[in-house]
């Protein structure tokens, strides 16, 4: 389990849950690296300012983040991690290597809070 103070997916059913009960989800699929822990530091700060929005951690390496990892979306991704973006269970953007707060932002504004 990451060492995040998110909440996090462990298999693939609960996150098949979590998309069918919640209109907007951002999982990040990662590990604890360098690239990864800016992202889920950015994602807990954002938590606050985002109500209508569910925000998830992943392991990388358990078998079902595969789900993850084998979205077309995600298709030719190199770079650790995999964020993903859902809106009523569908992606709607993913991306993947560090990202700063305001590119966070600026995805959850475009993309989930319907701005």
């Amino acid at each position: 389990m990451l060492q995040t103070n998110l909440q996090h997916i462990e298999s693939g059913s609960q996150l098949e849950t979590i998309l069918q009960e919640n209109e907007n989800v951002m999982v990040c699929c990662g590990r604890m690296g360098p690239m990864c822990v800016p992202v889920y530091a950015a994602m807990k700060d954002l938590e606050g300012e985002y109500q209508n929005i569910k925000f998830y951690d992943m392991e990388f390496d358990l078998p079902d983040a595969s789900l993850i990892r084998n979205l077309p979306e995600c298709r030719g991704f190199m770079g650790l991690p995999f964020t993903v973006y859902y809106r009523d269970g569908k992606v709607v953007k993913a991306t993947s290597s560090i990202q700063s707060k305001d590119q966070i932002r600026e995805i959850l504004d475009a993309k989930l809070n319907g701005k």
